[in-house]
């Protein structure tokens, strides 16, 4: 298990138990892919946002020093859940953010469940966690796969774009993916004339765009994400899915995919998104401080854990205390209003409800420069974005 520690002040020794409970350093983690597959879209991006929250946050909360515990978690759900149970029982850890993996963060939320602490996924995606698979000590903080489905599905068919094929990766978040576009497609009129799941490990995507190309599909959804999408969007151009009169669509697309991916490939993408750094004054002046760190500007996945770690330390703050349910009460009770969102709330499902965007990628002639890749097509009211309560399976919503 590869562990790794950081500090917002000088990490002294790591005293547990009731005194450290009362007046010992209040710890945070950072579960994420450090070097994986996921690693764009986590890995030293989560922890530096992470990181910048607390410096920001001045370092310490209740008059207790702030401190930041990291680990990798390798894609492997038993190391996860390994690696949070320890930080919660023995390493005073109180919140774990990040989690990206589904199938990680669907097993780390019910950890935080049984040990009564809290978990933040701003990495994964699966509408799960808020729905059947919700708790009352976790947050879906960022985005999920409803809402990405929600955006993409209805602007392509607003578009005439009605019969599509999906190309899933097989995993938690990719299933979710694909279900919740499904849903979509039909209640919009739509309909779906094949899927084919793929290891999220392969690299050669072959046999399985020659089924895309054979259906009759005007949409070939890809649903997945890491380097395994960037590969299946550079195979899908090869095998000239776009030339044939098929519109290749991205269920979640990151920036950095956009970027590893270029223009001249992925131009004209439609795709769904929390967050842009060039939407505003205050998106920009937030990417500039993090692009000085990491060396390209934040994405949602880093606006989230950045704006939720703030969120979670007023709320110890204003409840004078880090017992989770008071801390969650306060969290929920406490409007978001930030760089990353405005007038967020977070539902008893552990929703946290916000705008999305609906973009479209940039042709290298309207770029301005490396990172200039987005333009908005339409913002999509955050209770308009989200699954609605009314069709939520999770037990906490009465």
């Amino acid at each position: 298990m590869k562990i790794l520690m950081a500090s917002a002040a000088a990490i002294g020794a790591m005293s547990v138990g009731a005194s450290a409970e009362n007046s010992g350093p209040v710890r945070i983690g950072v579960l994420t892919d450090v070097s994986g597959q996921f690693s764009h879209e986590s890995g030293d991006g989560a922890i530096t946002a992470v990181k910048m929250a607390v410096e920001d946050f001045g370092g310490k909360v209740l008059d207790r020093p702030l401190e930041v515990v990291v680990a990798d978690h390798q894609n492997k759900p038993e190391v996860a859940v390994a690696t949070a149970r320890e930080w919660y029982e023995s390493q005073g850890v109180t919140m774990i953010n990040n989690l990206i993996n589904s199938g990680i963060a669907l097993a780390v939320t019910q950890v935080a469940k049984d040990e009564d602490k809290i978990a933040i996924v701003n990495g994964s995606g699966s509408s799960r966690l808020t729905n059947d698979g919700c708790t009352p000590n976790s947050i879906h903080y960022s985005y999920d796969t409803y809402a990405l489905a929600n955006g993409t599905a209805s602007q392509l068919i607003s578009q005439g774009m009605k019969n599509w094929f999906f190309l899933t990766a097989d995993y938690a978040f990719g299933h979710a993916l694909e279900a919740d576009a499904t849903q979509i497609v039909k209640a919009d009129g739509g309909e779906v004339s094949g899927s084919v799941r793929y290891p999220i490990e392969t690299s050669d995507h072959s046999a399985f765009m020659l089924q895309a190309q054979a259906s009759p599909a005007q949409v070939v959804a890809l649903a997945g994400s890491g380097t395994t999408f960037v590969n299946a969007v550079k195979s899908a151009s090869e095998f000239g899915l776009g030339a044939s009169g098929k519109t290749v669509a991205g269920l979640l697309v990151w920036d950095t995919d956009v970027h590893s991916l270029g223009l001249d490939t992925a131009q004209g993408m439609i795709l769904t998104n929390a967050f842009y750094w060039d939407r505003d004054d205050e998106t920009r002046a937030f990417a500039k401080r993090f692009q000085e760190r990491v060396g390209r500007p934040p994405h949602m996945g880093d606006a989230g854990d950045y704006s939720s770690t703030i969120h979670y330390l007023k709320a110890v703050q204003s409840a004078g205390t880090t017992d989770t349910q008071q801390v969650m009460a306060k969290m929920r009770e406490t409007p978001v209003n930030d760089f990353f969102a405005k007038n967020g709330k977070i539902r008893e499902d552990g929703r946290m409800v916000h705008d999305m965007y609906v973009y479209q990628v940039k042709t290298p002639a309207e770029s301005a420069g490396e990172w200039d890749i987005l333009k908005l097509v339409t913002t999509i009211p955050g209770d308009k974005a989200f699954r609605p309560l009314s069709e939520s399976q999770c037990p906490l919503v009465k």
